[in-house]
């Protein structure tokens, strides 16, 4: 007998035997079970009584308790909690109280095999349907759930779009239904997986009528307020609690430092030559970087590390994650493929060489440190290096609309054989698949389980385009968070807990490196030298008695192009942000159809007169006051033979600075936008901005509107592209 039935006889029945038959139509009538039913020596609370003997736990975790009770209530119920906060537990724990079968969706093979592991560990009945299963597996699976033999079923959304599965589970419908990584079902989301769409239409197959109807808990690590709103209206749960929880970690400690692609592995070896600061997972945005870095780590270093990634054969990796959880390894050097499942507590240090392309998956990986609870370490290493490679992954990723319109326009509205389709589209395989998958997700095609794809009617098939320009301007725009967090001066895990919009956010960390500076472990802070004191003292005096003020104004008016450049200013103003001197914030116009960012700073309170002991509270981050180096300037030796007609017709101002092979590359990329447009050069860009460009090497549109010369419109019109450019040569 299940371990679902022996329970309902249990809690139900309080005077019947553990064995005592039960059938499932008297499962599916038992009540909900009530909170603190029994009297007397029978008082015990059912649900913690439950948590303790099938789960071993002697006590809730912060905010399990209340998704618990709303959940065995019968509610329909959204659960954004970060990784390691204890989600599953969340509908484990009321599945069992409810005392009916549990249908649990889940995207991830791994994850699956996971959670079905660690409840049979518990002694619950439990088991998955997947496509890495046979189909004799899979047919005595669904018959064990059938037969009322299982606790938990756990089924890949892929499995809803099999005829008549999803009817025949309705028939006779679980207890409760759980939506793990919930976020996959938006296009908002960092992780948007086109079947999840299907459960907004099966879900009331799956739950049958009445008011029986099994309560939703949909749980997610990684969704924004956006990605919450989408979840709830897509699974049709109306009015649902949402419990957004647990953002907080008061044991990470959080440092972003910005460094070269060169310097880079020399600084993991010396962060992770610390025994304190292993175990370490160390993630990187390549295959070929993750090779490179766990070499040097074991070969180099002498560290028992090892690499982990997709190109490696499922025995190996299998046997680097049973290594790494056996503590035979000290780091695992991995792409975002490794993470998923592993539960390893006293992991204390994670390490990302090179940016995430999401705060949420940022956020997933940097929660996989400290679940013990004992002191850990996320330290990022980046460089604008990793926006143009995600930029890059994102381009194959999101095709053209050339693209996506090439190959709906190869489709009819009867089905035809994928293979024929690929054929006939005369693009790149790769690009070409991606164009499909695009044109499916939004709806102009569907596939058929003969995998033939068809053309929607029209009147759907028109929203696709709009659709699909607003999701990729929504994954340009989360690259945009990624580095704008990384650039701020403010506590870090406040900004985190406000990304996902926790409604109780708490005071400042007081470990990030922001907030203890002095602490940190890859960042380097230093005191301001005289004549950067004389600076900041400028800045604040700019800023005595105004109210919210352009960043760039503040620099031009306070302390000028002159006496420090675009790079140096904002490194000032990081310090006295971090000092608590000035409040800084993001703030955006609209300018032809194109948000258009920028940082707006004030005072933090009163002025600060000249030689004011403040000064001593300021600490400069030592790498961001480095002057940049571009790979302009490396070529320099090698753009030396220019002719005298050529300098002549160009000659620099008296106060140029910059690269002149960069001025060239300029000009050269002005001249062609502007036989583009069929308009004089000077109309894209004066040799005033030109030059100031090439000096101060902007790198945001804030930054391009600093520059004298460069509006709001030029920005608006060139701006993207002029710091593609740059960012080309950075």
């Amino acid at each position: 007998m299940s371990a679902q039935a022996a329970y309902v006889t249990h809690a139900v029945h309080d005077h019947s035997p553990a064995s005592a038959p039960i059938d499932r139509q008297t499962a599916r009538g038992a009540p909900v079970v009530p909170m603190n039913a029994n009297a007397g020596d029978q008082s015990r609370d059912v649900m913690l009584q439950t948590l303790q003997e099938r789960f071993g736990h002697d006590e809730f975790r912060p905010h399990q308790r209340e998704v618990c009770d709303a959940v065995v209530a019968g509610q329909d119920c959204l659960l954004v909690m970060p990784t390691g906060g204890g989600k599953s537990l969340c509908y484990q724990l009321p599945g069992l109280v409810r005392g009916r079968g549990t249908l649990v969706i889940s995207p991830l093979i791994a994850l699956m095999e996971d959670q079905v592991a660690k409840l049979r560990a518990n002694d619950i009945e439990a088991d998955r349907i997947h496509s890495g299963l046979s189909r004799h597996a899979q047919q005595m699976t669904f018959r064990r759930w059938i037969n009322r033999e299982l606790d938990f079923l756990l089924i890949a959304p892929e499995r809803l779009r099999v005829p008549g599965f999803a009817e025949r589970l309705g028939q006779d419908p679980p207890g409760l239904i759980a939506v793990d990584e919930a976020h996959c079902i938006s296009m908002w989301g960092h992780d948007f997986r086109p079947d999840y769409r299907l459960l907004g239409e099966r879900l009331p197959l799956l739950r049958g009528d009445g008011p029986d109807a099994p309560p939703i808990v949909a749980m997610t690590a990684t969704a924004t307020v956006r990605v919450q709103g989408d979840i709830l209206r897509q699974l049709g749960m109306g009015e649902s609690n949402a419990f957004i929880r647990g953002f907080v970690r008061h044991n990470l400690a959080i440092e972003i430092v910005e460094c070269t692609k060169s310097e880079r592995p020399d600084r993991v070896a010396k962060l992770l030559a610390d025994d304190a600061a292993r175990p370490a997972i160390v993630y990187a945005l390549s295959k070929r970087e993750v090779d490179a870095i766990a070499a040097s780590l074991a070969d180099d270093h002498d560290l028992r590390a090892a690499a982990y990634h997709a190109g490696m054969a499922t025995d190996h990796r299998n046997n680097v994650q049973e290594r790494f959880l056996a503590g035979e390894l000290d780091v695992v050097v991995a792409t975002v493929a490794f993470g998923m499942g592993v539960d390893k507590a006293d992991i204390r240090t994670v390490l990302h060489v090179g940016l995430p392309a999401t705060v949420e998956g940022y956020y997933q990986e940097i929660g996989r440190a400290g679940r013990d609870g004992q002191p850990s370490r996320a330290i990022a290493l980046y460089s604008w290096a990793d926006r143009r490679l995600h930029d890059f992954l994102r381009d194959r990723s999101y095709p053209p609309l050339s693209a996506l319109d090439a190959v709906l326009y190869h489709i009819p509205d009867h089905p035809i054989p994928r293979d024929w389709l690929m054929g006939q589209v005369r693009l790149e395989p790769e690009q070409a698949e991606a164009a499909l998958g695009k044109l499916r997700v939004h709806g102009a095609v569907e596939t058929t389980s003969h995998d033939e794809v068809v053309r929607l009617p029209d009147a759907r098939g028109q929203r696709w385009r709009s659709d699909y320009e607003q999701q990729l301007a929504w994954r340009m725009a989360q690259l945009d968070d990624i580095f704008r967090f990384a650039a701020t001066a403010n506590c870090r895990m406040q900004e985190l807990v406000r990304y996902f919009g926790e409604r109780e956010v708490s005071r400042p960390c007081g470990h990030c490196d922001t907030c203890a500076p002095e602490a940190c472990t890859a960042r380097q802070f230093r005191s301001p030298t005289e004549q950067e004191c004389h600076l900041l003292e400028s800045l604040v005096e700019g800023l005595a008695g105004r109210g919210w003020r352009s960043a760039g104004r503040v620099h031009k008016d306070a302390i000028g192009e002159r006496l420090a450049d675009r790079r140096t200013f904002d490194g000032l103003l990081d310090g006295v942000a971090r000092a608590g001197i000035v409040h800084t914030r993001t703030a955006s116009f609209d300018k032809d159809g194109r948000t258009i960012t920028y940082r707006e700073i004030c005072l933090e309170r009163g002025s600060w007169p000249r030689g004011g002991k403040w000064l001593q509270s300021v600490q400069l981050d030592d790498d961001a006051m480095r002057p940049k180096k571009s790979k302009a300037k490396k070529k320099r030796a090698k753009s030396t033979k220019k002719s005298a007609s050529s300098r002549a017709r160009s000659a620099p101002p008296a106060e140029f600075s910059g690269d002149s092979a960069l001025v060239d590359e300029l000009k050269a990329w002005r001249l062609a936008r502007a036989r583009t447009e069929g308009v004089p050069a000077y109309v894209v860009l004066t040799n005033k901005a030109l030059f100031a460009v090439a000096t101060h090497l902007p790198t945001t549109d804030e930054e391009l509107l600093a520059i004298p010369g460069i509006g709001p419109a030029k920005v608006a019109r060139y701006g993207a592209d002029l710091l593609a450019e740059l960012r080309t040569r950075g």
